[in-house]
């Protein structure tokens, strides 16, 4: 081997190895979505009263804290599921007037209990239990 192809070859594999870890990082999903499974910090508590969950006044509306979709199902009744859709990573939204949990990216649809009901995603969003106390609800 020549001294300039080895000089060469040095040099991308040096390349190769600086830019690894760059790239390998960009395919990861959970750094700007976070962890499905967390759900959503240490606080996983809800003020009724603060306006960005104001949408969870009206039956129907649905917000997100953290990593979960809270939605108001019924005059008492609110649900919380992964935000995080299981096929491409996309939040999913509420659809009070269809009854389901679309993902707006691919056409995945889960029940409100999190089971996709239409692909392409195969596994379920993961599913939490929401108490309601005055105007807080919390989730766990």
């Amino acid at each position: 081997m020549e001294r300039k192809d080895f000089l060469k070859n040095v040099a991308v594999g040096g390349s190769i190895l600086l830019t690894s870890s760059m790239l390998f990082n960009a395919c990861s999903k959970d750094e700007d979505l976070g962890n499905p499974n967390d759900p959503g910090g240490s606080s996983n508590t809800i003020d009724l009263t603060a306006a960005a969950y104001s949408a969870l006044n009206t039956v129907g509306g649905y917000a997100y804290k953290g990593n979960i979709m809270v939605f108001r199902t019924g005059e008492n009744t609110y649900l919380a599921l992964s935000k995080i859709c299981t096929h491409e990573s996309c939040s999913v939204t509420y659809s009070h007037a269809d009854g389901n949990v679309p993902c707006p990216c691919h056409g995945s649809k889960y029940t409100t209990a999190g089971v996709v009901i239409n692909g392409p995603a195969t596994a379920n969003l993961k599913k939490y239990s929401v108490t309601k106390s005055g105007n807080m609800l919390t989730i766990s």
